[in-house]
């Protein structure tokens, strides 16, 4: 299974690493490293389109995965607690969004009416409200086993609610948050679809969509580091080492992360299937 599951990821490094001259002898992507090279990753990474793109990836991860994470911590823990003000209003509200979707062309329209189309903000707003409502109701489920008693006896030596989601909620369940906030992390670092419905300025793509103009369409991008000798301004198309070289880079973040959030991830999974 783990060959299975690793050999992919091998051929890949291999040919973004492989001469042109040896991608061409093996007709394709190759399999056996005779020659390394790394001028696909000094061709992508000299401050180009996609190191442009890499850039603004990890910006909109971070403030999303950090803005997103933020909003779900305080909505569970509000809503966690029967009897504030308008508790099943709202709880009910976000309950009704696992069965009705805004639709597309709504959303859309929604977006262009705030002035948020072709801006960052709307990779930051949009992309991770869809999980909010799953990961609010688990950790808000979380919130609500955890002995009421701790809270009462904070409030009692005078600790402010503030003070009782930091230091007593949310130390408790630092698997669960761990969990969600790696869930909003690769969300926002695989989706492209939203930069390709609201962007219109290619100088704002995340890394995704570069990786699927280039990988998928095998097209260059006006005004990228490979227009460079081209003919009438058309972008030429890149090389299968360089497609390769930006895949690495796109699965690169992911797995260095993962390592430092897998002791949480199956902490949080088990304590989530248990008592969510």
């Amino acid at each position: 299974m783990a060959v299975v599951v690793l050999f992919p990821v091998y051929v890949v490094v291999v040919t973004s690493l492989a001469r042109q001259s040896d991608v061409n002898d093996a007709g394709g992507l190759v399999v056996i490293l005779r020659h390394i090279d790394f001028g696909a990753y000094q061709q992508i990474l000299a401050g180009g389109v996609v190191t442009r793109s890499l850039l603004v990836s990890l910006g909109v991860t971070t403030v999303g995965t950090l803005l997103s994470t933020s909003v779900v911590v305080l909505a569970a823990y509000g809503l966690s607690w029967p009897g504030t003000f308008a508790h099943r209003f709202l709880l009910s509200a976000v309950l009704l969004t696992f069965l009705f979707s805004p639709g597309l062309i709504p959303l859309y329209l929604t977006v262009r009416g705030l002035n948020l189309l072709d801006t960052y903000a709307v990779l930051v707003l949009v992309t991770g409200v869809p999980l909010m409502a799953f990961n609010l109701v688990i950790l808000r489920s979380f919130f609500m086993s955890i002995p009421q008693e701790l809270f009462d006896s904070a409030r009692i030596d005078g600790a402010s609610e503030l003070r009782i989601l930091t230091a007593i909620a949310m130390r408790l369940s630092k698997g669960v948050i761990a969990v969600i906030a790696l869930f909003f992390g690769v969300s926002y670092w695989n989706n492209f679809f939203n930069a390709l419905l609201f962007l219109n300025s290619p100088e704002k793509w995340p890394l995704q969509l570069v990786l699927r103009t280039y990988v998928l369409q095998g097209a260059g991008l006006p005004g990228s580091q490979f227009a460079q000798g081209a003919v009438h301004g058309a972008a030429p198309a890149p090389t299968l080492a360089t497609q390769m070289a930006v895949v690495v880079l796109a699965i690169v973040p992911v797995l260095l992360v993962y390592p430092f959030v897998q002791r949480h991830f199956i902490q949080g999974v088990i304590i989530g299937a248990v008592k969510g």
